[in-house]
């Protein structure tokens, strides 16, 4: 995913607030995405909803996919000046399952 730059007044609120990291938990896979906001060291929802309303703008995240869920994590790292990403995805494993004769029954 392509990090999009932090805009200046959630950089600046952040620094005031003390905030030195604020993740965005983006996740998708039923045609619906969603956006989860963290920070650190300390929550502020007031601050979460502005940031939330930014990263809906600057991001397109349609949450499209089969419905096997799937996600992109941004971490702007505010103390250090560092941006990152992950991101994570659901797939199907199969074990070897069992097997045993086929029955028919009268009913």
């Amino acid at each position: 995913m392509k990090v999009e730059p932090l805009k200046k007044e959630i950089y600046n609120k952040a620094k005031e607030l003390g905030i030195e990291k604020i993740t965005l938990k983006f996740s998708g896979g039923n045609d619906e995405g969603y956006l989860d906001v963290e920070m650190e060291p300390e929550w502020n929802q007031d601050f979460a909803n502005a940031i939330e309303d930014w990263a809906w703008e600057v991001y397109s995240y349609s949450g499209a996919g089969d419905g096997s869920d799937y996600g992109d994590d941004i971490d702007y790292d505010l103390k250090n000046n560092k941006v990152s990403t992950s991101e994570w995805f659901s797939s199907r494993q199969y074990d070897e399952g069992d097997e045993d004769s086929l029955e028919v029954s009268e009913d």
